[in-house]
């Protein structure tokens, strides 16, 4: 009797062992289950155009499903590009480093696809990864398991796809039909036992802004409020005064403004050189002109002249910019929906961004390039249900260069020590102080002469003031005080009431270039010749499309023309 209660005994402490056991290693499995990642990022989107900004124009024009993101996770206020330009930032992203490093300085270059990047990493730690959409890096990606690209910049209609070296044409819209590549990627791997990631980088609302045919006259009758700063002079920065990315003056009447000839043809039928419209069948013509030939009409008859035109080219502008936006929105929830439906929600990181910022009429620009906060900002917004609490906002000076090593700490995997970016996970989850986070970012832009023509320049941004250095063909500092002059219209460079200001910032650049590795090789000046000719080629009138330097004389007069062009 008592060797069988003995054996009992034996055999309960046994089956509670194992059941301890096994409910403690399904603890662990559970807690250590790493987080799917999400990245959905957009081109040129501004973040006055995501109305969980609350912007003016976004209340217009809404973005209810990007929104979600912010409403059940978090948004950063201040977050920043380091080189506002396509290609760039996406290197950026992809190796959480700055440009002269990563060996992607602008658009034309070719980024080494070689060089350890963020999915090469996940990879090591047992991710999927896959991409879709916008590439633009030249070369085809490495580090994912699958990959389907548009060609260059890609077109709105009817895009060229580059999948495992064979470029094959799909009809139908870019937006949609980079939307769908990532659902039916989620439906065939979301299932899998690895965690994943999953890049759905869109083309939309790249320039030159075509809506989705379901949304070509969605707000034509929405009368957008155009910036208080839209005619500004931009006395005190010679390089806002010799840019060529001005609505009113620098965008092309047929290829930005979808204008005909004259009353009664069809939108860009003068314009054969437009690929986008060449490339889009006979119903979708049909469709686009409909819509748009009332519009143009109506147009030629009011004849319009001097800042009338101005701002109806603004509006022109907004209107085909923001019904772009829609179609991106509607893609947002529909992977938000599928997340929602099939239980990917609690455990995936959802993080929506863009490139870099956008001017939507701000000093009159249209493009990005600049360090002026339009086009330095990036709207950032991320959800994940399990650290981070729903609606908070961050205020930390963050930037693209944190991204990589953000996913690669959710993800358990060491951050190499190259990486120049920092993980924003500690405050996703509050428990860092934005003030300890950063004191101040670094920025450079490299892409001169070039399209718009913005000059090189470099600089440091602090919670409340921005110093900038314009070089190459002229020499120019700018400084703002964001907390007094938020439009940054008043250059207070040299101004006596900041000088200690502008003291303490140089000695904050200099740390920032010296912590980056910056060498004196990033302040090559370009061949005066080289600058010359990029103005006689790209400093032209908007007029009917047809550009010409005799054209730039007759619109600013030869005292007004940069000093390299003769």
């Amino acid at each position: 009797m008592k060797f069988q209660f003995h054996s009992i005994f034996l055999l309960v402490i046994t089956m509670l062992t194992i059941s301890c056991n096994k409910g403690q290693k399904e603890a662990q499995s559970k807690e250590a289950k790493r987080p799917n990642i999400v990245f959905i990022m957009t081109d040129d989107h501004a973040a006055q155009a995501i109305s969980a900004y609350g912007h003016p124009l976004s209340k217009l024009a809404p973005t209810p499903n990007i929104d979600r993101i912010a409403k059940n996770g978090a948004k950063f206020n201040t977050n920043f590009c380091t080189n506002s330009i396509c290609g760039p930032s996406r290197a950026v992203i992809l190796t959480g480093k700055h440009s002269h490093l990563n060996g992607f300085r602008m658009n034309g270059e070719v980024f080494d696809g070689s060089q350890p990047t963020l999915p090469k990493y996940l990879k090591e730690v047992g991710y999927q990864t896959a991409l879709f959409g916008k590439w633009h890096l030249h070369g085809l990606p490495e580090g994912f398991d699958e990959w389907n690209i548009l060609v260059d910049q890609g077109n709105y209609y009817n895009p060229d796809f580059i999948r495992e070296g064979d470029t094959t044409r799909i009809e139908g819209y870019a937006t949609d039909i980079v939307t769908q590549m990532g659902l039916d990627w989620l439906k065939r791997n979301a299932g899998k036992e690895e965690p994943f990631l999953l890049m759905v980088q869109h083309k939309a609302p790249h320039r030159n802004w075509m809506p989705a045919l379901r949304h070509l006259t969605l707000y034509d009758s929405v009368q957008f409020p155009l910036p208080e700063t839209y005619f500004i002079e931009h006395e005190g920065s010679i390089a806002s005064q010799e840019q060529l990315q001005t609505i009113y003056d620098d965008m092309y009447e047929g290829h930005d403004l979808k204008l005909s000839v004259k009353k009664g043809s069809d939108s860009l039928a003068h314009n054969p050189w437009t690929s986008d419209f060449n490339r889009m069948t006979a119903e979708q013509r049909r469709i686009w002109d409909n819509a748009y030939r009332p519009k143009n009409d109506a147009f030629h008859e009011a004849n319009l002249k001097g800042k009338e035109l101005a701002e109806w080219k603004g509006q022109r502008y907004l209107r085909d910019y923001l019904a772009t936006v829609a179609s991106v929105d509607e893609g947002v929830g529909k992977i938000l929906d599928y997340l929602e439906e099939n239980g990917l929600m609690e455990n995936t990181i959802i993080v929506y961004t863009t490139d870099q910022g956008f001017y939507l009429g701000e000093k009159g620009f249209f493009d990005k390039r600049f360090m002026y906060e339009e086009s330095l900002a990036m709207p950032l917004l991320v959800q994940y249900p399990k650290e981070i609490p729903a609606g908070i906002e961050i205020d930390a000076l963050t930037q693209n260069l944190d991204f990589a090593p953000t996913f690669l700490d959710f993800a358990g995997a060491e951050i190499p020590a190259e990486m120049q970016g920092k993980s924003l996970r500690g405050l996703l989850a509050e428990g860092e102080s934005g003030k300890d986070f950063r004191n101040a970012i670094y920025y450079h832009y490299y892409d001169f002469p070039a399209f718009h023509m913005v000059k090189r320049h470099y600089g440091v941004r602090t919670d409340r003031y921005k110093l900038m250095h314009f070089y190459d063909d002229i020499d120019q500092w700018e400084m703002y005080d964001l907390q007094e002059d938020p439009r940054e219209i008043k250059n207070i460079y040299d101004h006596p009431d900041y000088a200690e200001v502008q003291k303490e910032l140089h000695e904050t650049l200099i740390s920032l270039q010296e912590q980056y590795q910056v060498t004196e090789k990033e302040f090559e000046q370009t061949p005066p010749e080289r600058v010359e000719r990029a103005y006689r080629n790209f400093a032209r009138l908007a007029d009917d499309d047809v550009r010409n330097y005799e054209g730039y004389v007759r619109k600013y007069g030869s005292g007004k023309v940069p000093k390299n062009v003769k």
